[in-house]
């Protein structure tokens, strides 16, 4: 396998309807004493997931932020989150994130993502983030990334998230 597509397999990948998929394994540092995961890793599994999906779609938060590549000093801030937990994770799980983009606006954008495992829902999140610049003032979405995220939320206008 050569490395741009070992890199892509840790990004995961978009399915046809547009939605992104990034698989995980629960590891021991992600739970309680108990073996279940704590409840602020759901935030983290949900960002991690957002940050690949970002890099399939070409824009590597990193270089956004420094100002090297076509969109340059940026970044986005949650402004907005809430999750439903339904059921718990559990030490060595293999969890999938969907990742959906719902809403585009000027400065911001909303995305709705679910975690499973084994196609049970074991908790949702909804998120609205804006776009920022260096200073922390909102600025808006860079044209290729609107457009990047235009196409993808196109494709899953027509198919529901369970």
């Amino acid at each position: 396998m050569a490395m741009s597509e070992r890199a892509a397999s840790l990004s995961g990948w978009f399915a046809e309807d547009g939605t992104h998929r990034f698989p995980l394994r629960v590891y021991y540092e992600d739970t309680d004493a108990g073996g279940i995961v704590y409840h602020a890793n759901y935030l983290r599994f949900a960002e991690r997931a957002r940050t690949e999906m970002l890099t399939l779609m070409g824009f590597r938060q990193k270089e956004m932020a420094e100002g090297s590549g076509d969109v340059t000093g940026v970044s986005f801030a949650v402004r907005r989150l809430t999750i439903d937990f339904d059921a718990p994770a559990k030490l060595e799980d293999t969890l999938e994130v969907e990742t959906r983009i719902v809403d585009i606006r000027g400065a911001s954008f909303a995305v709705a993502q679910v975690i499973r495992r084994d196609g049970r829902v074991l908790a949702r999140a909804d998120l609205q983030l804006v776009t920022i610049n260096r200073a922390g003032r909102a600025v808006r979405l860079p044209d290729p990334v609107k457009a990047a995220m235009e196409t993808l939320h196109d494709k899953q206008s027509s198919s529901p998230l369970a």
